[in-house]
């Protein structure tokens, strides 16, 4: 890189490691307490999961207890299953006091037996069983009525000496005062990440709920049976799970406990992996002060930093940030500034934030179907980021430059006896004999005096469409000659090929139009110079229309037309990889003879052309000026059909080339040209994958919906992906359109619209492009009949389902799991953005059945001759 470029990298640089330090800067918070009051106390390792009869052993419960002594005076079970009744014993040489607890559940055969062995335990552990619960959160979650509880609670204080209550939220206490009479105290869950409080409230929340409580029964001992914050997790209307707000709420919160006389129990002591299987799902794993490991999660005494090694992250993020940036900067030396930090920004950025989500994902438990899922969302995580890299470089190549390095003007005029012999060809099939017949007249003007116009007319059966334009021709004289053959295979490139055997020995450059094309009359002695260069094989005009205004639609699809060949043919240019078109495009004869001429299996030969050509070493110049207009497809079934052929064309021919594309079959194409190529059809393999995800997105939400208690919304910085790449390609194209284009913005508006309205045609292409056989040609009608309007709708019939499956999946969605968590706002956002494309098919489809008001062509072609 140049010392410019380096000066950019540091810059960046520099804003990257200071954004990671000021995200990371140390908070200082009150220290912790010497001992806690008691922490819940479960057991279970990372590989145990009582769901599975999968339970610790004496020696790791004793070996827990010995980590918490002197760190709490007590600890609080939920069970007396198994060896879990062995905790109390257990604890005793420790000097822990217990809180035993029986689990109640909904089969009262199991609930008897449970209290049975509670109270068993609890006598037999009279030294160190300080209190005694009965259930955990059963009204909550319904699992016995209040009179069933009450009954066993006042069971179990009839058969035990020490105080006896159950465990509930605050706001059932007060719902169910009957409850309060059968226990000795009144044990409260103070949960406030549940009730999506945020972190900086929180405490004082704690506070005024038990203030409440006390309130409504002054009389009752109130203890906080649970209370605490998750490290890891989806955010719950404004609780944040995370470290620092875990360690920042239970240091704050043991500093006001011990101001107010509080007795509580933290939750919990270790971290439970196994509860990412239960109704709490993947918060409910990161509860513990200590990890499953048994380390401790946060510093006790030390400030509280978010990510305590965020300079190793920092550094990773530099160093992937400065490798992505190096490949951004290969050959941009006519870049400006500004875009090179504007890559660099990006390049930094998004390597921060992979960096982060690697890390992030890494400090969960993971089973082997997360790791799978994680793997696969990592995938398409990688391939939306390359397709942001692909968008950007494009952005900043055609916005900030400081002049092209290839020019974009015609070369000078040569000698009228120095000018190439032209033979233009002009294929056509069922097409209007009106038409073509005003093609001729434009092309009968043409201000060059070495030319022949071949008219190859294959497979039209009816003879009213093709005598008229044969009679035509004669009448015009002997520079114009027409073929009609049928049957003729291999469509438009069989008559091309066809037209190449009959052209004049004469001719060294082989012009192509379409059959509807008005050209400008100094077409040809503009262009043809370029060829003065023995490396120049195809001269390329942009295409263009003349009937934009005939209708709404026709002007939207004008507008998104017009990107391509503004935006796209230009940075293309720039490394000698157009993409050739089938009209308005020259080619020099010996090449075309050389490469094989067109290519009879691919329903876009003309791109195909093109990329052999340059597989040979030729080059080809791009002249952005409009030399000829012709029509464009009357309806949206026409548009989404010549959009589907382009796209599959495109995979086909990247089948058909792949070797020499990634360098793995000899060529003379640059890396540059292979850039351009691959990088130019990425958005359209995007919209390819995008099928794949829209299934799997559906199925997702499927499954949410039917079962919420196990299928969660994906996390938010996989679901955030895809609206940052949609946001920074419209962003991208109304900036582009606006200074490249030169269209107003509610032009540029249009023009997206109409290309999204493509998105679900361009996805099938690439999908049966990869996966399906051969398709045959499809020629785009010109001035056909438009449809009436509910027909003109049946076209985005396949788009309309899928628009209503996305809505209906959003509202599912929201029903039936809510908007608690943050991630399901966002799952619900990205449902609903993924239903635009195909919600704008259908408007696209309906404006598209507009009536229109077709302009005069005398009116054209009036413009022409001036």
């Amino acid at each position: 890189m140049k010392p410019s470029h380096w000066m950019v990298v540091g810059a960046v640089s520099l804003i990257t490691l200071s954004l990671w330090a000021w995200f990371n800067r140390p908070l200082e918070e009150p220290l912790w307490p010497d001992r806690v009051m008691g922490f819940a106390f479960a057991p279970y390792r990372a590989d145990q999961d009582p769901q599975k009869g999968l339970h610790p052993s004496e020696e790791q419960i004793n070996e827990d207890l010995a980590l918490l002594s002197g760190k709490t005076y007590a600890v609080r079970t939920y069970t007396v299953e198994g060896v879990l009744a062995e905790i109390p014993r257990l604890a005793r040489k420790f000097g822990i006091n217990v809180m035993v607890g029986g689990w109640i559940d909904t089969e009262e055969t199991k609930n008897d037996l449970e209290i049975k062995r509670l109270i068993k335990t609890v006598n037999a552990n009279a030294q160190n069983v300080v209190r005694v619960i009965v259930g955990n959160e059963v009204l909550l979650h319904d699992r016995v009525p209040v009179e069933k509880l009450i009954q066993y609670l006042d069971r179990v204080r009839s058969s035990v000496n020490a105080p006896v209550s159950t465990a509930e939220p605050w706001h059932i206490w007060l719902k169910y005062p009957q409850l309060v009479k059968h226990t000795d105290f009144i044990t409260v869950h103070m949960l406030p990440y549940w009730e999506g409080i945020d972190q900086e409230g929180a405490v004082d929340y704690v506070v005024f709920r038990m203030n409440e409580l006390r309130a409504a029964y002054p009389d009752k001992t109130i203890i906080i049976g649970e209370v605490g914050w998750p490290s890891d997790g989806r955010t719950r209307i404004n609780a944040k799970a995370g470290l620092a707000e875990q360690a920042t709420f239970l240091r704050r919160f043991l500093a006001r406990a011990n101001q107010e006389k509080y007795v509580y129990y933290v939750i919990e002591a270790f971290d439970q992996p196994w509860k990412s299987n239960s109704l709490e799902r993947g918060v409910g794993s990161y509860w513990g002060v200590y990890n499953a490991d048994r380390v401790a999660k946060f510093p006790f005494h030390a400030p509280i930093v978010n990510i305590p090694q965020w300079y190793v992250l920092a550094a990773a993020s530099l160093v992937v940030g400065l490798l992505t940036i190096t490949l951004l900067f290969l050959d941009s030396h006519s870049m400006r500034k500004r875009g090179r930090f504007f890559l660099a920004i990006l390049a930094y950025g998004v390597a921060s934030l992979a960096v982060y989500v690697v890390y992030n994902y890494s400090q969960q438990y993971l089973t082997r179907g997360a790791m799978l899922f994680g793997f696969l969302l990592g995938i398409g995580m990688i391939g939306v980021i390359v397709v942001l890299f692909a968008e950007a470089h494009e952005w900043a190549e055609a916005a900030w430059v400081q002049a092209r390095r290839r020019a974009l003007e015609p070369t000078l005029l040569l000698d009228e006896d120095q000018l190439p012999w032209v033979s233009v060809h002009v294929p056509a099939y069922n097409e209007p004999p009106d038409m073509m017949i005003r093609t001729l007249d434009s092309l009968a003007r043409l201000n060059y005096p070495h030319f022949e116009i071949l008219v190859i007319d294959n497979n039209t059966k009816d003879p009213a469409i093709w005598e008229p334009v044969r009679d035509h021709c004669a009448k015009l004289g002997e520079r114009f000659r027409f073929f009609h053959v049928d049957p003729l295979a291999g469509f438009k490139a069989g008559a091309l090929n066809f037209s190449l055997k009959q052209t004049d020995p004469r001719a060294e450059v082989i012009a192509v139009i379409d059959s509807d094309y008005l050209v400008d009359s100094n077409w040809l002695r503009d262009l043809i110079p370029q060829f003065q260069k023995p490396e120049i094989a195809i001269v390329q005009a942009p295409q263009d229309y003349y009937d934009q205004d005939e209708s709404t639609f026709k002007s939207m699809c004008y507008a998104e037309y017009r990107g391509f060949f503004y935006i796209g043919m230009v940075t293309r240019n720039e490394r000698n990889a157009i993409i050739q078109h089938g009209t308005m495009t020259m080619v020099r004869r010996q090449v075309l003879e050389e490469v094989g001429g067109w290519a009879e299996w691919c329903i876009t030969e003309d791109a195909e052309l093109g990329l052999r050509i340059f597989e040979r070493g030729f080059q080809a110049s791009y002249i952005p000026r409009s030399y000829g207009r012709g029509v464009m497809p009357d309806t949206f079934i026409d548009y989404k059909k010549q959009r589907f052929r382009w796209a599959y064309g495109a995979v086909r021919i990247m089948r058909a080339h792949f070797g020499e594309l990634f360098g793995w079959r000899a060529s003379s194409l640059t890396w540059g040209q292979r850039y351009h190529f691959l990088a130019g059809w990425m958005p359209w393999l995007a919209d390819g994958l995008n099928v794949l995800f829209n299934v799997i997105a559906l199925c997702w939400s499927v499954a949410m919906i039917v079962g919420p208690q196990y299928a969660d919304s994906p996390s938010v910085v996989f679901s955030v992906l895809p609206l940052i790449l949609f946001a920074f390609k419209i962003l991208k194209h109304l900036h582009l359109y606006y200074t490249n284009v030169g269209i107003k913005p509610m032009q540029s508006l249009a023009a997206a619209v109409a290309g999204l309205s493509l998105t679900h045609t361009v996805s099938m292409a690439i999908m049966q492009g990869f996966f399906g056989g051969e398709k045959p040609f499809f020629r785009t009608p010109k001035q056909a009949d438009g449809h009436r309007f509910w027909h003109a709708l049946a076209a985005a019939r396949t788009e309309t389902i899928l628009m209503v499956s996305f809505w209906l999946a959003a509202w599912g969605v929201k029903v039936r799991v809510g908007f608690d968590f943050f991630d399901t706002r966002v799952w619900v956002g990205v449902l609903l953005v993924q239903s635009m494309p195909y919600a704008i098919s259908l408007i696209m489809a309906a404006i598209s059945g507009l009536p229109t008001s077709r302009p005069p062509v005398l009116a054209v072609l009036v413009e022409e001759k001036k």
